[in-house]
């Protein structure tokens, strides 16, 4: 282990070397890389410094026991290396699951796409529902939102609903939420009392940087229009809504959230090149996928991943088996345990392939 920790240190002061080379800092695309990795590597370069520690304490400790005299000395060094014994077992668990290989895209910012699936006007309510948890949880974790594109319910709610979300850390930790959200509840509509099921569906794409994906300016049709909806007097009098089709692909992109036609521009390029990054991801994914018999973050978006049942204030992930009652809690953004919950199935499963 030490022998491992020791090598990784090593690259950690090499990296930073490189980091105060000028011409690799006149090169933003490798000092965005070396710095990426250099941040990865810190954690375990603080687990080689404790374990260099713990391993030269525990040889004093032993040293002491098998040559001090003096009783008292001898059974404070006997406590003092049961406890080194005791966190150096705990800090070996811990750096196996440090170097476990990282996904690449974990410290990404994410596109985070809301949809109505099926159920009418209450599918829309619940992507409002959902649209609440998430923002809710963005906003305890200090993560920026931005509204990209927006489609109201007829009875509130959303159709669709389209953000950036950034931070540190946010596809890591929101990528497990891609899928269909079922909700079971009595619908304002209704008026036997039944409790009718509804759906949603999430997509958490990575967002793509520049140099990610190399776009050529003539496969991309832009088409400007009014703008609908909430905006204040811009709104149906200015061609400030941006449309953007990626001829290539045939994929689509909107943005009418800001009155500015350049900010509109500038955040459905964003969506646009995260969307044809995604193409991409997914074939990534799907590769994954088949080599493991479980696989919680799945490519397939399709897939029914938790239910939220209002009758019996429980939410069930499908994917990990946990069911929790306190579902006013997780709608208003307490959703930390399903998402940690989903992270050790995930590490637990990576763990398993390294090991063989």
């Amino acid at each position: 282990m030490l022998d491992k920790l020791a090598a990784i240190h090593n690259r950690f002061l090499n990296i930073a070397e490189q980091m105060s080379d000028p011409s690799v800092i006149s090169d933003m695309k490798k000092f965005v890389k070396l710095n990426k990795e250099y941040k990865d590597l810190e954690p375990l370069d603080e687990a080689y410094k404790e374990y260099k520690n713990i391993v030269e304490n525990e040889e004093s400790s032993r040293d002491i026991i098998a040559n001090e005299t003096d009783a008292d000395f001898i059974d404070m060094a006997k406590e003092e290396l049961s406890e080194l014994l005791k966190r150096k077992e705990e800090l070996e668990e811990e750096v196996k699951v440090l170097m476990i290989p990282k996904d690449p895209e974990d410290a990404k910012n994410i596109v985070l796409e809301i949809r109505a699936g099926t159920g009418g006007d209450e599918a829309s309510l619940f992507a409002g529902d959902l649209y609440r948890m998430y923002t809710k949880y963005c906003d305890s974790k200090k993560w920026k939102i931005e509204i990209v594109d927006i489609a109201e319910g007829t009875m509130g709610g959303f159709k669709e609903i389209v953000l950036n979300v950034s931070g540190k850390d946010v596809y890591g930790t929101m990528k497990f939420e891609s899928g269909v959200h079922r909700v079971q509840r009595v619908p304002k509509t209704e008026t036997q009392g039944r409790v009718h099921t509804s759906a949603a569906t999430v997509a958490v794409l990575p967002e793509a940087e520049e140099f990610d994906i190399d776009l050529n300016p003539s496969d991309i049709r832009k088409d400007t229009y009014c703008a609908s909806g909430p905006g204040g007097q811009s709104v149906n009098t200015t061609y400030s809504a941006i449309r953007l089709t990626h001829e290539p692909t045939g994929i689509v992109v909107t943005c009418q959230d800001e009155k500015s036609q350049l900010k509109n521009l500038t955040k459905a390029m964003k969506v646009l090149r995260t969307r044809i990054y995604e193409l991409e991801y997914a074939k990534h994914m799907e590769e994954i996928s088949s080599k493991r018999k479980t696989m919680v973050s799945t490519g397939d978006r399709s897939a029914k991943i938790r239910t939220y049942n209002w009758p019996q204030g429980r939410v069930t992930d499908h994917r990990i088996g946990l069911t929790l009652y306190n579902l006013p809690a997780i709608i208003d953004g307490d959703i930390q345990e399903i998402i940690d919950g989903l992270q050790m199935a995930e590490n637990a499963e990576r763990l398993k392939e390294e090991m063989q």
